[in-house]
């Protein structure tokens, strides 16, 4: 019997159902944007709290300054969603539009197609802490520095579905019956990139967050003043050879499981939303 004619694999086998699955990876993200409002300003120094390990009343124990590291470690992850979601949102739309470009002329995707090869050509840390640096470092710096060096696999992707769709028959169809581009563009292309956008959208959201602390573990990206993750693993650094090990891994494994997350709902909607990829 060849591959093709075997049965379909039963639904039972597969593990969760794709809705089960996006729903186990989009709870915590939700949960993560309302956290900093439900925790309230806690938080402050307690100095006679310093270092203290994990216990029921510090799940992450606490810092130098004695403040809680439960607090802080949610207030990183919810400033690391919402400069994620600012960059991807930038990253994704540049992808987009030079897609669109690519499908304006032989010259023009020429050009888009030469602007890919040398962004995916640049050492992807280097390129990063180059752009963060030129913008000044700081919030700005990092959602720039990562908006500018994460399109370029995803325009390949948008490139490649939109001369696909725009060499269909049912497109040179409805070029034929003198339908115009915006009709071909809204009738033919968007349902087709949209699915695929949106997709390679929530799949830019685990690199963001994990190059937004990278910089910032690094010096060249948010200010220390703020709590987010690269600060907190910036800072554990000095502490972990005291043995003080909840500094880093709590912040760590947080932030691991925040981009798991995304990485799991991505890979779930890209597996219903493509129709050549069927059901997982």
């Amino acid at each position: 019997m060849s591959v093709a004619a075997l049965p379909p694999e039963p639904e039972a086998s597969r593990g969760l159902r794709p809705s089960v699955r996006i729903l186990l990876a989009g709870l915590p993200i939700a949960a993560l944007a309302v956290a900093p409002l439900a925790i309230g300003t806690q938080g402050g120094a307690d100095f006679a709290a310093r270092l203290l390990p994990p216990s029921l009343h510090h799940p992450f124990g606490t810092d130098p300054m004695g403040r809680d590291m439960a607090w802080r470690t949610l207030q990183g992850l919810a400033l690391s969603l919402r400069i994620g979601l600012l960059a991807a949102a930038l990253s994704a739309g540049i992808a987009l539009v030079l897609a669109l470009l690519a499908s304006v002329s032989r010259v023009t995707d020429a050009l888009v197609s030469l602007v890919t090869d040398a962004a995916l050509a640049l050492p992807h840390l280097v390129a990063l802490i180059l752009v963060a640096f030129a913008f000044g470092g700081g919030t700005g710096g990092v959602v720039a520095a990562v908006a500018l060096t994460h399109w370029p696999r995803l325009a390949r992707i948008l490139r490649a579905e939109l001369l696909g769709v725009l060499a269909m028959p049912y497109v040179e169809a409805s070029r034929g019956y003198g339908r115009s581009r915006a009709f071909i563009a809204r009738a033919h292309v968007l349902p087709h990139l949209l699915p695929q956008l949106g997709v390679g959208f929530v799949l830019l959201f685990p690199h963001a967050i994990l190059h937004e602390a990278a910089l910032t573990f690094l010096g060249f990206g948010l200010e220390p003043s703020r709590p987010a993750i690269g600060v907190l693993l910036a800072d554990a650094m000095r502490s972990l050879s005291a043995g003080h090990w909840w500094l880093g891994v709590f912040p760590g494994l947080a932030l691991l499981g925040l981009a798991l997350c995304f990485e799991g709902l991505g890979s779930t909607l890209r597996r219903r939303l493509d129709p050549r990829g069927g059901r997982s």
